[in-house]
């Protein structure tokens, strides 16, 4: 089978190779499916250049999701155990995590509502206890993770306002839903988003950045307000002054969601149940805005690292899929 192989870390583009590699064998507890769809995810990147929380031996094949095909035709989403990867025509993946893919998304879409889509639900509903009625700021808006958290945020009744960096992306976090959507390149953002909520500022901040983007967090959060820590895209971690979140009464919440794979897996799949109801009634449905096929997996990740692509890029290895 075709598989792409990282065999020293480094800048995806320079070291994703595309091999001719035998199909893996499944360990106990594992179950081999045919990849359908890929999904792109900036982890991926990180695994490249060795800076992801998981390290798999060299070489190993990239992609943390994807919609995949058991022996028995079952159409599900996994994510897939590394080293053997998602980047690939065959995938290994834990037997007991298999989710049912909706009916209601193809194969590109169901591949990208998992780890983004969990990751915006636990952050949002079981982290920040998200209520109707409030105001939710989503940084990074217009991205793979910050797009599930806007559709997320509307479909639990928020106000949400997007901070996006460009025009191009402004307008996609416009299509996705957001009320307010704040272009940094072009604005203030504390000026901006302090003025649409009338100085207020925002009950949740969802932040998968980091870097400047907390420092503005912290400035915007209302008082009783989260700040949920999902990421750091930017490649700097920040360093919350803890006295400012005392005086003015925020909580700073941290979200590792891969952990409730582990502590508590009876909550992923009750939230991939969830996710499968809101997207068979269409107030959710992941935005795809590149297909390709497999011999783009490595230009496709490289431009998620760069931060220059808006939703998901879905990396579909059937010849033909991408038509």
């Amino acid at each position: 089978m075709q598989a792409w192989q990282v065999h020293e870390n480094g800048e995806p583009s320079e070291v994703m190779r595309l091999a001719e590699v035998e199909r893996p064998t499944p360990a106990d507890g594992q179950v081999l499916l045919r990849v359908r769809a890929a999904n792109v995810n900036f982890p991926d990147a990180l695994l490249c250049r060795g800076q992801y929380q998981v390290r798999p031996p060299l070489p190993f094949t990239p992609g943390v999701e994807i919609c995949g095909e058991t022996e028995d035709g079952r159409r599900v989403i996994a994510n897939p155990a590394l080293p053997h990867g998602g980047f690939a025509e065959y995938a290994l993946a834990d037997a007991r995590a298999l989710l049912p893919a909706p009916d209601s998304l193809d194969d590109a879409e169901a591949a990208a509502l998992h780890v983004g889509y969990q990751t915006g639900w636990f952050a949002l509903h079981r982290r920040a206890r998200l209520e109707a009625g409030e105001t939710l700021l989503v940084h990074a808006a217009a991205g793979g993770v910050g797009s599930a958290a806007v559709q997320l945020g509307k479909a639990a009744g928020a106000t949400v306002i997007g901070v996006v960096g460009g025009a191009e992306k402004a307008a996609v976090a416009r299509e996705l839903g957001c009320d307010v959507v704040v272009d940094r390149r072009a604005e203030d953002v504390v000026a901006a988003v302090k003025e649409a909520t009338g100085g207020r500022g925002a009950d949740v901040i969802y932040d998968s950045v980091g870097g400047a983007a907390y420092a503005q967090s912290a400035k915007l959060v209302a008082f009783e307000g989260r700040i949920v820590v999902v990421g750091f895209a930017s490649g700097t971690i920040p360093s919350p002054a803890l006295n400012h979140a005392l005086v003015k009464n925020y909580s700073i919440l941290g979200l590792h969601w891969g952990l409730y794979n582990s502590k508590n897996p009876k909550l992923v799949l009750r939230c991939h149940e969830q996710l499968t109801e809101l997207a068979a009634r269409g107030a959710i449905k992941p935005l795809v805005s590149e297909r390709v096929s497999l011999e783009g997996a490595a230009a496709a990740v490289q431009r998620v690292a760069d931060g220059v692509t808006t939703g998901r890029i879905a990396v579909l290895p059937r010849k033909g899929a991408v038509a």
